[in-house]
């Protein structure tokens, strides 16, 4: 089944992120960007997302995910190297009918976040579970904006 495409407005909304890796790394700033109030939830992070949390930027729990982390979010994003973890994360989320964004299984995600660009003014989204795929393609789509 084909998507439902939407554009999220995050400013002043919590937003849990569950994990501390890579993949947090990469989707933190741009919920930063959209100014979303982000809660880390993670016993380690990389040293970019530290920085964010000395600075007070995010707010960084230094633990794992326990149930109840989800309450008030908006949005969470599950982004642990645990399948497990992940699973737990997005059920509380679905049942607290929350949007959850499952990074290591789009298919058993309610939403998933389309590989992006932007090109002058133009933010261009690609969603698929095909990643590689979804980000050849956003590439192109990117790289055809007419200016202006």
């Amino acid at each position: 089944m084909d998507p439902y495409l939407l554009g999220l407005r995050l400013r002043g909304r919590r937003v849990v992120v569950v994990g501390g890796g890579a993949v947090a790394t990469r989707r933190i700033p741009a919920l930063l960007d959209a100014g979303a109030d982000v809660l880390l939830v993670s016993p380690e992070v990389t040293a970019g997302l530290e920085d964010l949390a000395a600075i007070g930027r995010i707010r960084w729990e230094q633990r794992a995910y326990r149930g109840g982390d989800c309450a008030g979010a908006w949005l969470v994003c599950a982004c642990t190297d645990r399948p497990e973890a992940n699973a737990a994360v997005a059920a509380e989320a679905d049942e607290l009918r929350t949007w959850c964004v499952r990074a290591d299984d789009a298919e058993a995600s309610a939403a998933w976040t389309p590989a992006s660009g932007r090109a002058d003014d133009v933010r261009v989204g690609v969603p698929g579970t095909a990643a590689g795929a979804a980000a050849a393609s956003r590439s192109s789509a990117a790289g055809r904006v007419i200016p202006g």
